[in-house]
């Protein structure tokens, strides 16, 4: 049935968003469905998703769909269900999330499949519905069109990727330690570990988002014996834990493919209301391969999004082969009491384990300021970019291990905390620095850098003063942990586009000034830094001809070892 107008939305999408999506309405299983022409299509009692529902990893609360037994049978015969075999229309204007919701929920009582129609453009208003895919997925070259002008809950995804499986707490474990090789658990199979102490605060931020910080938290994988994966190692000393849960993991990959996705993109006051209508992924060992999401109607104001693909508590999930658009950017007050520009992501990763994006892109240019970066990460272990095109890879509050192989980052580019080794080799990276360390998390690495046949476009190509490591400490506010540069960093072949220079141009520095207050032994840091030890250098070239130096600062890094090899 066609959906009502609801106040403030039109009735039809503005012909030239229409244009470029809908296409004629064939029907992919048609002939499976003729059957059902004269009968009312199957539906799903479906609860509304509720304001937690996107950062949970169960639901239990499953929509249940209705079929007759002779439809159940039929789809079964087929092998596979599809979202007209439920009642969608997929003429672009009519709603089509409740046939959704209940394809998904057959598809997941029975354990088949999910396929759109490649010719369909489905229409999903702004009504409380999540549908739960927990079966393979073929969106195909169907187009989705999701409106966000108006609402009922901005936080309940569109798709949700979750697990039959449920978490339960541990028992009998008091604490833990960094690095600690095996937990005192008999597991059903591998698990995820997910472990808090309430009582330990980190992450205090500084700066115009400034907070009081979070609690310490840290996840990890187990086997059934117990033995952690050493490949995403705990992180933390937990002398008091307050919470303790493990999630077993679905060891059978859920493949997710196709889809041409459109946000129109909501026209809230801009403050941090984050807009959650997405694809949340909370189960592990997911493959998205294929799929595209494009924004429009952009106008003066909007509250940010928190990831068209919004990864959570889960491990190893791939996306393939993927196109992705960056958000406007807006502007708030932040905690400070100052503007403050907010974060808008289409991607999106929190306390996720061996997470990659291979051959993905984004729509807009990887240069235009107007745009966020793409990619905002939290809690993250072994975190990869291969072959992409993207404006930024950022880890926010820390990552474990990360690499960047054979992609180019464009404005915002690499900006990290965290610990382990990141390592970025056949790159390009055209940010302000080649890889900046966050300075309102202390600028903290905790490992080495290892970078290797790469360039370095400082700005972009503006006129400026390149730093190869970038970052701000000033050694008085406390983040709740030790502040680490990285101990060692090996950079080799690295050629450093700096012909596009400022008037009275010293060269490329590896590090920037982190304090230029700090020049003497006079000045007292409450919280001291650890700085770098080591530098080795192979093959670092300039397109100005200048030779690479330590630092502005020579008395913050008089200590490190510059190694020319």
């Amino acid at each position: 049935m066609n959906r009502s107008p609801e106040p403030g939305t039109p009735s039809t999408l503005p012909f030239s968003l229409k244009s470029g999506l809908l296409g004629c309405c064939f029907l992919f299983g048609a002939a499976a469905a003729a059957g059902q022409a004269n009968s009312p299509a199957p539906k799903a009692v479906a609860p509304a998703a509720n304001q937690e529902q996107g950062a949970r990893s169960n639901d239990q609360e499953q929509p249940q769909a209705e079929v007759s037994p002779k439809e159940a049978r039929a789809f079964t015969r087929r092998g596979w269900v599809g979202y007209r075999d439920f009642g969608a229309r997929g003429d672009g204007t009519t709603d089509d999330s409740e046939a959704i919701v209940a394809a998904h929920a057959f598809a997941n009582q029975h354990g088949l499949p999910v396929k759109a129609d490649n010719r369909a453009t489905y229409y999903i208003g702004g009504r409380e519905r999540t549908a739960v895919i927990r079966t393979n997925t073929d969106f195909g070259t169907a187009a989705f069109i999701i409106d966000d002008t108006e609402v009922q809950n901005r936080n309940a995804p569109v798709f949700l990727v979750g697990s039959g499986r449920q978490p339960f707490p541990l028992k009998g474990i008091s604490s833990l330690r960094r690095n600690q090789e095996k937990i005192d658990a008999s597991l059903p199979g591998p698990c995820l570990i997910t472990v808090t102490d309430t009582s330990v605060k980190r992450y205090i931020r500084a700066g115009l988002n400034q907070n009081n910080g979070a609690a310490q938290t840290d996840i990890f994988l187990a086997d059934r014996a117990g033995a952690v994966d050493r490949n995403a190692p705990i992180i933390w000393d937990f002398d008091r834990i307050t919470e303790i849960t493990a999630l077993p993991v679905d060891e059978q990959p859920l493949t997710i493919t196709g889809g041409r996705f459109t946000t129109i993109a909501n026209r809230a006051e801009s403050k941090y209301t984050y807009y959650s209508r997405n694809i949340a992924i909370r189960r592990s060992n997911v493959v998205v391969n294929g799929l595209e999401h494009r924004i429009t109607g952009e106008g003066d104001q909007g509250a940010p999004y928190g990831g068209f693909l919004n990864i959570q508590d889960c491990a190893n999930v791939t996306v393939r082969n993927t196109l992705l658009t960056g958000h406007k950017t807006y502007s708030t007050i932040g905690a400070a009491g100052k503007p403050v520009s907010m974060g808008s992501y289409d991607i999106s990763a929190n306390r996720a384990l061996n997470v990659s994006f291979i051959n993905c892109r984004q729509t807009n240019d990887i240069d235009d300021r107007t745009y966020w970066g793409i990619m905002g990460s939290n809690y993250c272990k072994n975190m990869v970019y291969d072959s992409c095109v993207f404006s930024r890879f950022d880890a926010h509050m820390g990552v474990a291990n990360a690499t960047i192989r054979n992609s180019t980052l464009g404005h915002m580019g690499i900006n990290a905390i965290g610990s382990g080794t990141l390592t970025v080799e056949h790159s390009t990276i055209r940010g302000t620095h080649l890889v900046n360390l966050r300075s309102d998390y202390g600028s903290t690495w905790q490992g080495a850098f290892v970078i290797r046949n790469c360039v370095f476009v400082p700005a972009g190509g503006r006129p400026v003063s390149p730093s190869l490591i970038g970052g701000a400490y000033s050694g008085q506010h406390n983040f709740g942990y030790t502040c680490y540069m990285p101990e060692r960093i090996v950079i080799e072949n690295l050629r450093i586009e700096d012909a596009q220079h400022p008037e009275q141009y010293r060269g490329p520095a590896v590090f920037a000034n982190f304090n230029p207050e700090m020049t003497d032994e006079s000045y007292q840091q409450k919280f001291p830094y650890v700085v770098t030890k080591e530098v080795v250098l192979r093959n670092v070239t300039s397109a100005s001809g200048m030779t690479l130096r330590v630092s502005d600062n020579t008395y913050l890094f008089r200590n490190v070892k510059l190694n020319i090899q």
